[in-house]
């Protein structure tokens, strides 16, 4: 017991330690905080493990998506965790997001704007700044390829046409997606990424390659160009 009377989380009732708790009765009983306090392993001099994540998840309104965008320094900003620990979290939360990325099986086609959503957000959900990616498409609607064209700041990225064609030719592919994703969380075209999606368009045309969606991305939201008629010829 601490000097405040506090229970150490070894003199916690073997059910309610988290390790114990998973073990007993699976990771589904487990809580945000719990399975958090597993990753991190030992609180600091004032709080257990648990008591220290559930500090870093109210720090975030208890948002795993929030937990997900947190660097480094924010992670080591608390007391008791240090460089290993937020190491540890950041690639908890990593793995997480390429599990995500694994649900489009080897070899599906592409068919829907969901299925366009499933295959870029693992990559581009947590950023804090914005990247471009394309994936390219076989006449099956099968990817060939997954490509990041650029990234910028927190505004627009700069994208070099050129760049999307000559992956586009690389692949001899038949269709393109476009991707990219507005960390400001508002997923309303700019005019500049009309004029992108217009321009990729036309010029992808001229090879025969169809453009079949561009995708702007937010969080577990996004708008589709193709959903919204705007692809038509």
């Amino acid at each position: 017991m601490d000097s405040d009377g506090r229970l150490r989380i070894k003199e916690w009732a073997v059910e309610d330690r988290p390790r114990e708790k998973m073990l007993l009765k699976g990771t589904s009983s487990l809580s945000d905080a719990e399975l958090l306090a597993i990753l991190i392993g030992s609180g600091n001099t004032r709080e257990t493990a648990v008591q220290l994540s559930q500090r870093i998840l109210n720090s975030v309104s208890n948002n795993l998506n929030a937990l997900g965008k947190m660097s480094l320094k924010e992670l080591m900003a608390f007391n008791g965790i240090g460089e290993a620990k937020a190491v540890t979290v950041v690639a908890a939360m990593e793995l997480g997001r390429r599990r995500d990325g694994t649900e489009l099986r080897p070899g599906e086609s592409i068919r829907s704007s969901a299925q366009v959503f499933k295959l870029f957000h693992p990559m581009l959900r947590d950023l804090p700044h914005e990247e471009f990616w394309i994936a390219t498409t076989d006449r099956a609607g099968k990817v060939i390829e997954k490509v990041k064209i650029s990234q910028g700041g927190t505004g627009v990225a700069a994208v070099d046409i050129r760049m999307i064609l000559k992956t586009a030719v690389n692949t001899l592919c038949s269709g393109l997606l476009l991707c990219h994703n507005h960390p400001s969380g508002n997923l309303h075209p700019s005019r500049q990424d009309d004029a992108l999606t217009s321009s990729v368009q036309q010029a992808a045309k001229l090879l025969n390659i169809q453009l079949l969606d561009h995708i702007i991305l937010c969080d577990n939201k996004f708008y589709s160009y193709a959903d919204e008629g705007r692809l038509l010829d």
